[in-house]
């Protein structure tokens, strides 16, 4: 089944404008997903908002978002204050500036999303666009509302189409030095640097997806289909008890034998 575009309009640079179509890059669809169930009827749980001090629901069109500016204190927006906020860019991701693509650090990208024509008609200036863009090795930076929320978007050209990335907020990306200040600054020993490149060359594999795949996953759908298969048989209780625990791992480790026991291991390995 073919899936409905996320976003679609209209990609303008200039006086050059074409219809676009935004569709997400990733899914997470084929992720397992639960719902919570009351125990006793095997029924599904609802959740409802309720009145924080009186403990009574809340009605749907008594819900309204609030800012809090004090304790107990809010300013309240309602829907319409919300959805007129940032509107000219709901429609039309107007690029607005060019910028280096290696100049826009990994850190500031969040979402991709697949940006394509969404008319024959307009495929000629959408190629325009890309491949003007490919040749320079540029990145396009515009501005569209996303769930109500204007976001700065990078466009990068990515074969026939475009990739078309939210950026985060700069309130949200933290500087590294913070976190790295405390690093010793002085080079690593010169005679530790062969033996990690040699292991760096004899571990290099090219880039493949199951290298990202999800253990945690596999193993929930195997328990999954097992309690299928005994869903009307009793389930035996486990028996409660410690896990047996392994040798606590000692800090003190000597990085040069490390190493070299890794190559040495790596080429008895190859031997066999």
């Amino acid at each position: 089944m073919a899936l409905r575009p996320y976003w679609k309009g209209y990609l303008k640079l200039s006086l050059v404008t074409c219809p676009v179509q935004m569709m997400p890059a990733t899914s997470e669809n084929e992720k397992v997903r639960f719902h919570t169930l009351n125990r006793q009827t095997q029924n599904r749980v609802v959740s409802h908002y309720v009145d924080s001090v009186t403990g009574k629901e809340v009605k749907d069109e008594d819900e309204v978002k609030g800012y809090q500016k004090g304790e107990n204190d809010y300013v309240m927006l309602e829907d319409e204050e919300l959805e007129n906020v940032a509107l000219e860019s709901t429609k039309t991701i107007d690029i607005e500036v060019f910028a280096p693509r290696d100049s826009v650090g990994w850190i500031w990208l969040d979402t991709p999303y697949y940006l394509s024509p969404d008319d024959p008609v307009g495929q000629e200036a959408f190629s325009v666009i890309r491949d003007a863009m490919a040749a320079e090795n540029m990145v396009g930076i515009s501005r569209l509302v996303i769930s109500r929320r204007e976001r700065a978007v990078m466009l990068e050209p990515r074969g026939k189409g475009i990739v078309l990335w939210t950026l985060r907020y700069g309130d949200e990306v933290r500087d590294a030095e913070t976190y790295f200040e405390k690093i010793d600054d002085e080079m690593t020993e010169n005679e530790l640097m062969p033996l990690v490149q040699q292991l760096i060359k004899k571990q290099t594999q090219p880039w493949n997806p199951k290298m990202a795949s999800d253990p945690v996953q596999d193993k929930l759908l195997d328990i999954i289909e097992a309690k299928k298969k005994l869903m009307k048989k009793p389930l035996r209780a486990k028996p409660k008890g410690k896990d047996k625990e392994g040798p606590a791992p000692t800090n003190i480790i000597n990085i040069m034998d490390a190493l070299r026991k890794s190559v040495e291991a790596e080429n008895r390995s190859e031997r066999q």
